[in-house]
């Protein structure tokens, strides 16, 4: 035991926090990938922006508080949190310097190319500046309240997420004394971009920010001033809750007062005009109370979140063309699904197949009459979501139907509990979770009786019952009749009723249970083949893996020989490729149109290979904070079709990273022949389309 924990304690790590901020260097990868239709490097950008919004309202909020405890002096396994903090600083500058150079270097040019012209206040010629004149006072005027700071005792309290500028007006001529304003970008009545008219086929975009500067003088027209400085300003703050105990409360109202408190979080980043004088940043800074690690230098324009919006005003071919989802193999239009599953399991690929095999799945449960009760869990929906609409058409057929809603879903907390109130009022039962646990696995069982007998049907998946993201997270849905995993999952239901897990699963993995101890068996017995001369290996692929227990074991593994091949998307604290520790495992990760959400575990077991799908990734609040499930795949060709997806995937050297100790972001060696190069998203679809020609139906892609 004693040398076990020195082995761990010369454990290679990478930090948390900074090999989040390696993935989304990725992200930016693909922004100035010339290869990515121009329009969707501009999304890119926008999923860059959002991405480091949420890390810093989260993560960097955390190490935060943690630096300021008495004992934080070694934390995330070892590491301290000043000098992280002061990491994560620096390589956030260097990556927003690396961000504006893509958009002002590289994607405006490009734009300019295709003659899109993105222009901004001072470049207004006399018609266009009429035109956003008069959108100005028709349709902006009215939703703007400036607020004038000087003589304020106290500065206003700046929205999370909110963008803003700060207007300093002045006089050329006269002693005038200047005056400061505050103005909210009103991004949530209006859209960001303003698509201005066409003139010798060449198009133009104004930023909404810009259409304000234009109108300075209009909106302040009171005053006498002739010269305005107008900067745009940012702040991100603190976004985590502490949900208290107090029993007078229910879990709802708990919620809703910390989203109350969450709107007022401490300040975590404050992004700022880099053009902005000292003398304004001064003033911010002492007004705000800002500390210097708080202080983001930026470009002109903030909430590049908004630019997922961006218009093509262009040519089609300036965004992915859309792959229409590929049907499953001998399912005709109209045909019974649940009758298919009672005789075979079935496996949906998403996004390359359609999630309405879903929706099909809930929407003939609600209306067969040989079906008894439907109980599910959910995590995050859709706006209109029609999961709900078929979960309430059930219950007002006479089904039992049983809703475990996820309150504590971090930024759907709002819109969870507007669907938990909207089903409890049409009579079904609505669960919100589990004390102090989070119920993220993605399970939906339907119970129908039959001869006198009941007989479940289950829907297990890698991704949330969302049909919006359906469209653009890859992810595993699967079906199943097979009473040794419906069993598992009734139990399931039962614990989550009754508020407690108790049961023993047989089948089932299930955390925070036994979900650890029976991934550490699973790999302990690689390691005890291994040792024997057996050829073991290990395939994972998931988003996340951060748990210090699990990477310890995957080190194990790989110092008796265990040949381990990972696929992670997201944060990666294993180190691969040291000798004597890791010399055994590879790590890739890829990025691309699609968002790699499906976790995958194959064993090899010894020639008889086993394949879990799973809602977790191996991190420490997977495996010990939340309800999740790994779920086996046994039928034969559930499991070649997973495989063969993988074995796509670990061959993929167009949009697939190495992951190393550098976090250098490399990307995999091409091969000379082009044409023998994978991209394995493309080929993911082209592989499952070929399957479905073998069957011979008459379909037209």
């Amino acid at each position: 035991m004693k040398t076990e924990v020195m082995i761990r304690k010369k454990m290679p790590l990478v930090n948390r926090e900074v090999s989040w901020l390696a993935f989304n260097d990725r992200v930016l990868q693909e922004a100035c990938d010339p290869t990515v239709p121009l329009i969707d490097r501009i999304r890119f950008l926008a999923i860059f922006s959002s991405n480091l919004d949420e890390f810093f309202r989260v993560r960097v909020a955390t190490v935060t508080r943690l630096s300021k405890l008495k004992n934080a002096a070694r934390f995330n396994m070892g590491f301290q949190p000043i000098k992280i903090l002061a990491e994560i600083q620096e390589i956030v500058k260097k990556q927003q310097v690396r961000f504006d150079h893509i958009y002002n270097n590289v994607i405006i040019p490009e734009l300019a190319e295709e003659k899109i012209f993105i222009i901004n206040d001072a470049q207004l010629n006399v018609s266009r500046g009429q035109f956003v004149r008069n959108y100005f006072k028709e349709k902006l005027l009215s939703t703007l309240v400036p607020i004038m700071l000087d003589g304020l005792t106290e500065f206003p309290e700046l929205k999370d997420e909110s963008i803003y500028l700060i207007v300093q007006l002045s006089k050329l001529k006269g002693s005038s004394k200047p005056k400061r304003a505050l103005i909210e970008i009103p991004t949530d009545v209006h859209s960001r971009f303003l698509i201005l008219p066409e003139t010798n086929n060449l198009k133009y975009i104004i930023l909404l920010d810009d259409v304000i500067r234009y109108c300075l003088e209009d909106l302040f027209s009171i005053f006498k001033y002739d010269t305005f400085q107008a900067h745009s300003i940012k702040l991100t703050r603190d976004a985590e809750m502490d949900l208290d105990n107090d029993l007078n409360l229910s879990l709802v109202d708990n919620i809703s007062k910390n989203l109350k408190l969450r709107k007022k979080g401490n300040p975590v980043r404050f992004t700022y005009d880099s053009d902005m004088s000292d003398e304004l940043l001064t003033y911010l800074i002492r007004r705000i109370g800002l500390k210097p690690t708080n202080l983001i230098p930026g470009g002109h324009y903030h909430n590049f979140k908004d630019f997922m919006s961006f218009p093509n005003v262009g040519r089609k071919e300036l965004e992915y063309s859309k792959m229409s989802a590929l049907p499953i193999p001998d399912i005709a239009i109209g045909e019974s699904i649940l009758n298919v599953i009672s005789k075979r399991n079935l496996l949906i690929n998403l996004p390359y197949q359609s999630f309405d095999y879903v929706i099909h799945f809930l929407r003939e449960s609600a209306i067969d009459p040989k079906v008894v009760s439907i109980k599910i869990t959910l995590y995050r929906l859709a706006q209109n979501s029609r999961i709900i609409n078929a979960l309430i058409n059930a219950a007002k057929n006479g089904k039992n139907v049983l809703v475990l809603l996820e309150l504590k879903a971090r930024f759907d907390e709002e819109n969870n509990i507007y669907w938990t109130q909207k089903l409890e009022e049409e009579g079904i039962k609505v669960l919100y979770g589990i004390s102090q646990l989070k119920v993220h696995s993605k399970i939906c069982l339907v119970t129908r009786k039959e001869n006198n007998k009941l007989v479940h049907y289950g829907n297990l998946a890698t991704g949330n019952f969302n049909e919006k993201t359906a469209n653009i997270y890859a992810d595993h849905s699967y079906f199943t009749a097979d009473p040794l995993i419906t069993k598992d999952m009734d139990n399931l239901f039962a614990d989550l009723e009754k508020g407690l897990l108790l049961s023993t699963y047989k089948i089932l993995l299930v955390a925070p249970l036994e979900m650890r101890k029976k991934i550490t068996r699973l790999i302990d017995r690689e390691i005890s083949n291994a040792k024997k001369g057996v050829d073991s290996y290990i395939i994972l692929k998931m988003n996340s893996l951060n748990d210090e227990r699990m990477i310890y074991k995957l080190y194990e593994a790989s110092r008796v020989g265990v040949k381990i091949k990972l696929i992670i998307r997201g944060i990666c604290c294993l180190v691969p490729g040291i000798k004597g520790v890791s010399e055994n495992i590879e790590v890739i990760s890829i990025v691309d149109k699609y968002l790699e959400h499906a976790r995958v575990f194959i064993f090899a077991n010894n020639g008889k290979e086993q394949i879990y799908l799973s809602s977790a990734d191996l991190m420490n609040r997977n495996l010990d904070n939340r309800v999740e499930v790994a779920f086996p795949i046994i039928d034969k060709e559930s499991k070649s079709i997973v495989k063969e997806i993988i074995n796509i995937q670990l061959r993929d050297n167009t949009k697939a990273r190495i992951i190393d100790k550098e976090q250098e972001n490399n990307y995999k060696e091409k091969h000379n022949d082009e044409s023998i190069n994978v991209r394995s998203q493309i080929e993911t679809y082209n592989f499952l389309k070929s399957r479905l020609k073998k069957t011979q139906l008459n379909v037209n892609f």
